[in-house]
C-alpha cells in the first residue's frame, strides 16, 4: 500500500482468516478508503494504545484493530463486524 507501512504476526493472520474470513493482507485496504474512520480502542489495556480503522473494503465495511509499532501499522485483527459498520455509517452520515 502506498504511503503506509504494515506488519502483522503471520500466525495471527492465519487464525484471523480462518475465524473471520479476512486475510491481513486484504485488511490493509480499509486504510485506503478516503472516508475511513479511525477510533481509539478504549477497552484495551493502557500498556499499548490500540485503534480501530473502519473502512470500505471488499464486500462491505471492514473493521481493523491495529497499533503503531516502530512507525508501522501493526494489524492485530480484522473482520466485517456490525459495530464497525454502524460507527462508519454514523461518522459518514449514512442513513439507512
Amino acid at each position: 500500500m502506498v504511503g503506509y507501512d504494515f506488519e502483522w504476526d503471520d500466525k495471527k493472520g492465519i487464525g484471523n482468516q480462518e475465524k473471520h474470513g479476512v486475510a491481513f493482507q486484504d485488511a490493509q485496504r480499509a486504510f485506503l478508503d478516503p472516508k475511513r474512520v479511525i477510533a481509539e480502542d478504549l477497552s484495551h489495556s493502557s500498556a499499548e494504545k490500540r485503534f480501530f480503522c473502519f473502512g470500505r473494503a471488499g464486500n462491505g465495511i471492514l473493521t481493523v484493530r491495529f497499533t503503531y509499532r516502530r512507525d508501522k501499522i501493526r494489524i492485530i485483527g480484522a473482520g466485517y463486524w456490525r459495530k464497525g459498520k454502524t460507527c462508519y455509517e454514523k461518522e459518514n452520515k449514512i442513513h439507512r
